[in-house]
């Protein structure tokens, strides 16, 4: 035992040494270019203290000192900080081409996820063809046209189930409610099945999800200090724990290709018209690069990232509307004029609501599902506003700290979708006020197919029921902490009691 620790310890000494050489060589090769301001870093950890325990507060109230564009030292690791739709512009647009690639947690490089993943791929033949396929086909509304009426069936059901509790005067956890809602919805939509079907199947997608998320979130020691890479050191478990987590949803998505492969053997031909087909059809080609585990990786990126985003946006959504008695009659009040009280919302209704679009991007703006997107990172050194941004540096963009600067928005920790019925600014990355899902070549895809469910699903709630707390709580007491990860969660789910309203 002794001797197992002086060589840990023998390993760690050789590590800091190599760190300061490395650091030292780094140094003198940057010296002459002039980073952004930022605070003083500590040796050896550099800024990392800083982060806390809510990084994304944390470095919007470090922006209010330093400005909105900054540099801070994770360990090894330069890292610039964006906290300004002007700075935004700068870094998703104009110099978009020399900012696109990415920075890979050690947790994403799970069963090589960054190199099948759309979302982790460098700017390359194979992530142009990828998002091509997702452009074109998947995400098309041609394609999210065709498979509206599996969306409506789910919701359907999903309501059926809401008037169930309704009837028997139970309480509706909208976390859960709003999880396997998208995920179902999601799952009709690429396998025309549904993925989950009872609370506890619910609950154990949902926990592999959110770990899958929170841990990726977390600060790791390996991407501070990558020279710990080249020992194969997981000093806290993250990546084997990840692993495992990724491991069991690809295991479910080869279940259902290989049953699918099966049945177009046995048929000849697939009467689906799902994403699934499609991928299939496209990978069947001898022009494509489209193969099975990309197809399972795909998936993998659309469930984790896309099932977790929309739940969270839509208990954001909700806990506000209860929090805001005024803007939740508003709300009922133009569902009732529009399609009818009482009635489930459909696809074609969205654009005849512009509040319940302006509750939406409120809800983007105050909670962002990804509060830094995804992070960036520079192929090459790039100049602006008179600072450089160092090759390799990471770069974050704080859209959440954007979505609460009062310089920006009035009243900007007040929740008034109000703001957004006389102002022209989207979600769809024109508009660097309001960025959720990104801007340039590498905004998210699934956003088409995000936002027609998040309206589905709020209006359906608002319109078909009236929802009140449990006995005992109040709506004063109700808690809007998130708790960080990739994606900000609400930290206490909100538990209502919904009353059927009849049409």
């Amino acid at each position: 035992m002794e001797y197992f620790l002086s060589c840990m310890l023998l390993i760690f000494l050789s590590i800091v040494t190599l760190y300061f050489l490395l650091s030292k060589f780094t140094f003198t090769k940057k010296s002459k270019i002039k980073l952004p301001p930022g605070p003083t870093p500590l040796p050896f950890i550099g800024n990392l203290l800083e982060l806390g325990t809510k990084p994304h507060q944390s470095l919007s109230n470090l922006a209010e000192t330093y400005g909105p564009i900054m540099t801070l030292k994770f360990g090894q690791i330069t890292t610039i900080v964006i906290s300004s739709p002007n700075m935004a512009k700068e870094i998703l647009q104009t110099h978009d081409q020399l900012l696109s690639d990415r920075a890979i947690p050690n947790s994403i490089e799970v069963h090589d996820h960054h190199k099948h993943s759309m979302t982790f791929l460098p700017i390359s033949p194979l992530w142009r063809e990828l998002k091509k396929i997702c452009n074109n086909q998947l995400f098309s509304n041609k394609t999210l046209d065709e498979s509206r009426k599996l969306r409506k069936q789910k919701l359907e059901e999903i309501l059926n189930d809401i008037h169930q509790s309704s009837l028997n005067n139970e309480a509706v956890d909208i976390g859960n409610l709003a999880f396997k809602t998208s995920i179902n919805l999601l799952s009709n939509t690429i396998f025309s099945l549904d993925l989950v079907h009872s609370n506890d199947a619910v609950g154990d997608f949902k926990e592999l999800v959110m770990n899958i998320m929170k841990e990726s979130g977390n600060p790791n020691i390996v991407d501070f200090f990558p020279v710990l890479k080249m020992f194969n050191l997981d000093i806290q478990g993250i990546y084997s724990r990840n692993a495992v987590y990724a491991g069991k949803i690809i295991d479910i998505f080869k279940d259902l290709i290989y049953q699918r492969l099966k049945l177009r053997e046995v048929q000849g031909s697939d009467s689906n018209t799902d994403m699934l087909n499609t991928l299939l059809n496209i990978s069947s080609q001898n022009n494509t690069s489209m193969n099975l585990t990309q197809i399972q990786h795909l998936c993998l990126t659309l469930f984790v990232g896309g099932t977790d985003t929309i739940a969270s946006t839509l208990e954001w959504a909700m806990a506000e509307l209860l929090k805001n008695e005024k803007a939740m009659s508003k709300a009922k009040q133009e569902l009732e004029q529009i399609i009818g009280k009482g009635k489930a919302l459909e696809e074609s209704d969205i654009a005849r609501l512009p509040y319940l679009q302006a509750v939406i991007k409120e809800t983007f703006r105050l909670h962002p599902a990804v509060p830094f997107l995804i992070p960036r990172k520079a192929n090459a050194n790039v100049e602006i506003c008179g600072y450089t941004i160092p090759k390799d540096a990471q770069v974050f963009v704080n859209v959440w700290a954007m979505g609460r600067n009062s310089s920006i928005w009035e009243n900007a920790n007040l929740f008034s979708p109000e703001r957004f019925l006389t102002s022209e600014i989207d979600y769809k990355g024109h508009h660097f006020e309001l960025i959720p899902f990104g801007a340039g070549r590498r905004i998210c895809p699934g956003l088409p197919l995000a936002v027609r469910t998040l309206y589905l699903m709020l209006g359906s709630l608002i319109n078909c029921f009236n929802w009140k707390l449990e006995d005992g709580f109040k709506i004063d007491d109700m808690n809007m902490d998130d708790d960080f990860g990739i994606t900000l969660a609400k930290a206490q789910s909100v538990r209502v009691i919904p009353e059927k309203i009849c049409s």
